[in-house]
């Protein structure tokens, strides 16, 4: 779908239009930015255990650095718009899971404040400017207009579709069809003759879940670790996020190259958009508010639906608890044994003072844990789920995977320490 107003210059330096024209191959990219996003921002919290929060700051450097870039350039580049618009897919995304489990903010609650920031902007960028169109992006406030917007609807679309799968229970699998549905829909409207402008912003809100939603399905593990856990395909983090990153480069060089979403391109190779119908707008109009309503029935009769959702965190805690090293007979003792290193490498470097050490180490043996968890867990689930609910015990007294500050060392010893025994 296309945008179509004609630039208001206003104050401030004149550019070419600093948006790609909207082709198939914007929201095909669109949806891999925010699939990297989702994949991406999980990889680097859990796996190079630097911590939501501490993520978040490093995204927020980056963002700043590549959105600098951005601004200072005079005419639309693909490889430095579409970089800025991974960071802030990235971005947008740890922001609304730090007030989710940082801060245990409902996500009803941070899908609404976002609604209510998202209608802000838009407020403020339209008084200010008198169009919302991407095709008017032609000086450096509606410019910086644009990219706090986009800022806006990634969190957004991060909350709803948090919210959305918290709702229903649906996999990540299943609930790629709801967005894709929508969007589908919007098109449909967009093509009768709806608001360009609105019909734009709506499916570039739903892109969001749509991808979060594939990159879930395509990183998640076979076999849930809790009931309500969403499984998948079992690729990874790592590797969804290298997939798309590949991806969305290929398509940003074929871009470059061929020129196709350039908007002054495009527009010399394409006849101008008939002005559309007010009538068949209205109507238009009225089926958004349909499919509103038709979601919003949806939703209720899901929620309504038995599905069992996530475990709460300290189901996990309270797990069946095995005798000294019988939760470990059934796996492999190589494994058992690279396990038992790093806890006594942890419990070590509690006991002698070093406590970047301790948690280094004990977030290695986390790390090594999940790596694991394929394996071992189809081997003997009972087993599994003692060893898990005591890691957590252990995880927790170090703060990480969880809210609190770490604890006194004696607590994180005495963790260790009955981690150390289920070993065997």
């Amino acid at each position: 779908m296309t945008t179509t107003a004609e630039a208001r210059t206003r104050n401030g330096r004149l550019m070419l239009n600093k948006v790609p024209e909207v082709t198939i191959w914007f929201w095909v990219i669109k949806v891999l930015c925010t699939t990297v996003g989702e994949s991406f921002a999980d990889w680097i919290n859990t796996r190079l255990g630097v911590g939501l929060v501490n993520t978040a700051w490093i995204f927020t450097a980056v963002l700043v650095v590549v959105l600098a870039v951005q601004l200072r350039l005079k005419r639309y580049v693909p490889f430095a718009y579409w970089l800025t618009v991974v960071v802030v897919s990235v971005t947008g995304t740890l922001y609304t899971d730090i007030l989710t489990d940082q801060l245990n903010v409902p996500l009803w609650i941070s899908s609404a404040v976002f609604s209510v920031l998202l209608a802000v902007v838009f407020g403020v960028w339209w008084l200010r400017e008198r169009t919302l169109s991407i095709h008017s992006v032609t000086t450096l406030s509606r410019e910086s207009f644009y990219w706090l917007t986009v800022l806006v609807t990634f969190a957004l679309g991060t909350a709803t579709g948090d919210w959305t799968l918290e709702l229903t229970g649906w996999s990540p699998g299943v609930s790629v069809l709801l967005p894709l549905g929508l969007i589908a829909a919007i098109t449909a409207l967009w093509r009768f003759a709806a608001n360009p402008v609105l019909s734009f912003w709506l499916a570039y809100i739903l892109t969001r879940p749509l991808g979060a939603n594939i990159g879930d399905w395509l990183a998640s593990p076979k076999v849930a670790q809790s009931p309500g856990d969403p499984t998948g395909l079992a690729l990874g983090t790592l590797t969804t996020s290298l997939i798309f990153l590949a991806l969305i480069l290929a398509t940003v060089v074929y871009l470059t190259v061929t020129r196709s979403d350039v908007t002054e391109t495009h527009q010399a190779a394409h006849a101008a958009q008939v002005t559309g119908n007010p009538r068949k707008e209205r109507i238009a109009l009225g089926g958004f508010g349909v499919l509103a309503v038709a979601t919003a029935a949806l939703l209720v009769w899901a929620h309504g639906q038995p599905h069992v959702g996530p475990a709460p965190e300290t189901e996990t805690t309270s797990a069946i608890q095995l005798p000294p090293g019988q939760a470990v007979k059934n796996f492999p003792p190589a494994k058992v044994g690279a396990l038992r290193t790093l806890a006594s490498t942890s419990l070590k470097d509690a006991r002698s003072g070093d406590a970047a050490g301790a948690h280094a180490a004990a977030q290695s043996l986390r790390d090594l844990w999940d790596a694991d968890q394929s394996s071992l867990q189809p081997l003997d689930q009972t087993g599994w789920t003692s060893i898990d609910a005591q890691m957590d015990k252990m995880l927790k007294t170090f703060g990480i995977d969880h809210p609190n500050p770490p604890m006194p060392p004696a607590q994180q010893e005495s963790e260790l320490n009955t981690l150390l025994a289920d070993l065997g």
